[in-house]
């Protein structure tokens, strides 16, 4: 009995000092983006924007092109953590590339696009959208970028090195910037949270003022919601801050937050609402601004399980914040069922008064 308790001992010894070299690795590689980081923006395109044109912009959280409609999600209370597999990501990004080619929108938003990850198998997915759309200029901003995610235990989430936020534009962009949104996670969860921030693109105008694009992916899973309210009331000062340089602001992208206006309770489900789904504050929005999204469409389901029609729980959290100086024509949110990710994307056309 004594050499079982040594024998054990040693074992239980061994997982701890393992467990305190993979919190000291973490902690030693941990990102710490600065506040603001000044973007490449690459293939920057020479044609300019003048106000009165029509002009169109598609948002698409692209869940790594591995969230398809047969995957469920460990942090939404499923198992899954990766794609399936190398050819269903491919599957995935070839499917929702032809769908963004083929809206032909003037500006693209997509959110949670791996670079070389684990959970995507290493696939450069930045690198296949510059490569598909030439006539583009593009930005990318990191929010995630982690030595390794252990969880699920037999299938952990992995290396994610790194993911995060591409603009697409047809037109020329001024610069690009990575704002960091405030709030994290306490020791150690954070070391394998994302690094939430939005990605700003200025374009100049023939009236002396610029359009400003803000492409964002705010948190979702914070408890009691702490996190979110500081992104929401950094962002808040942020647009009133450009708004009252006489700019025109858009903001678009995977909110994970009901969007105003919207109302789930339209969608057949058998699923109660989920804890992490919280509405937006209704002192957030300036009155110089208004949601834009389409209320028929939804853009999320739940992650608990795979994708049935009519079963999961669905809701509006992709769409558009715009300032009154941002005529709005038409919103569309397209309906695929989650065949490619977890999200819808949303199409807003706009003029500039």
């Amino acid at each position: 009995m004594k050499k079982f308790f040594k024998i054990l001992g040693w074992i239980v010894g061994i997982f701890v000092c393992v467990f305190l070299v993979y919190l000291l690795a973490m902690t030693i590689t941990d990102y710490k983006p600065e506040d603001t980081i000044p973007l490449e923006v690459e293939n920057n395109q020479d044609k300019a924007i003048s106000t009165g044109e029509t002009f169109s912009i598609t948002t698409y959280n692209i869940g790594y092109c591995g969230m398809d409609s047969e995957q469920d999600f460990f942090m939404d209370g499923g198992t899954g953590s990766r794609s399936s597999s190398k050819e269903k990501t491919l599957e995935n990004l070839n499917g929702i590339t032809d769908f963004l080619i083929d809206s032909n929108s003037s500006f693209i938003f997509v959110q949670e696009v791996d670079t070389d990850a684990t959970r995507s198998f290493r696939i450069n997915e930045y690198e296949h959208l510059k490569k598909n759309f030439e006539d583009y200029s593009s930005s990318f901003a990191i929010n995630y970028k982690t030595l390794w995610v252990p969880v699920p235990v037999f299938k952990p989430h992995g290396n994610v090195n790194s993911a995060g936020l591409v603009t697409l534009s047809k037109y020329n962009i001024d610069s690009a910037t990575r704002y960091q949104l405030p709030g994290k996670e306490s020791w150690p969860r954070q070391l394998a949270e994302l690094d939430r921030c939005f990605l700003e693109s200025r374009i100049s105008l023939d009236n002396g003022k610029e359009l400003v694009l803000v492409n964002t992916h705010l948190s979702a899973y914070d408890k009691g919601g702490e996190i979110r309210l500081k992104q929401l009331g950094f962002l808040k000062e942020y647009i009133m801050s450009e708004y009252e340089k006489g700019n025109y602001i858009i903001v678009g992208g995977d909110w994970n937050h009901l969007i105003p206006t919207t109302d789930p309770t339209i969608f057949k489900t058998t699923e109660q609402w989920p804890d992490w789904l919280q509405k937006i504050p209704e002192d957030f929005k300036p009155n110089e601004f208004q949601w834009v999204a389409d209320k028929n469409v939804p853009t999320t389901r739940t992650d608990a399980t795979p994708y049935v029609k009519d079963v999961n729980f669905t809701a509006v959290i992709d769409g558009y914040l715009v300032s009154d100086n941002v005529e709005v024509l038409n919103v569309k949110g397209h309906s695929f069922d989650f065949k490619y990710t977890d999200h819808n994307p949303v199409t807003m056309e706009f003029k500039l008064k």
